[in-house]
């Protein structure tokens, strides 16, 4: 039996017809290098869901990282067209409906521009949290596009 908001995130796989299993797992797997470990898989295949918030227009953007990058905000900024910062934990919240340390990829509140690390697709494989510190999900890279409606850019 998965938490609601694992739950959630199982749901919204299911309604885009995506075959993916949400799994909870005892170790925590809020931070990418504690995911990697906890699943057995590398750090770049680990899918970093960070909200950001546009400094002027104040709205939300998603950044889907590979676990091993940082993302850079001056280049986010020129590919967007304006300054981001951090979002605080309760925009991320009222925007995706998940606490920071569990954000997937998909399956948010509310219709997020999301922008996807060119870094995740060199692996066949990704991982993602679903919902919770301890709850992910795998999924083929040739479907995070069409899944997440993200572009694909350099976020380093």
């Amino acid at each position: 039996m998965l938490s609601k908001s694992a739950q959630s995130v199982q749901d919204a796989l299911s309604s885009k017809g995506i075959e993916a299993r949400v799994i909870e797992l005892p170790a925590s797997t809020r931070t990418a290098e504690e995911a990697a470990r906890a699943i057995g898989c590398q750090v770049g295949q680990i899918i970093k869901s960070l909200i950001f918030r546009t400094k002027h227009t104040h709205k939300a953007i998603l950044i889907l990282a590979s676990g091993v990058n940082r993302v850079n905000e001056k280049t986010i900024a020129i590919q967007i067209g304006e300054e981001i910062t951090k979002a605080d934990a309760d925009f991320t919240r009222e925007i995706t409906g998940f606490a920071i340390g569990g954000i997937p990829p998909m399956g948010h509140k509310q219709k997020i521009e999301t922008y996807i690390d060119k870094d995740l697709l060199q692996f066949k494989e990704l991982w993602a949290a679903a919902g919770t510190p301890n709850a992910v999900f795998s999924l083929n890279t040739d479907i995070i596009e069409n899944i997440t409606g993200g572009k694909v850019i350099s976020v380093k």
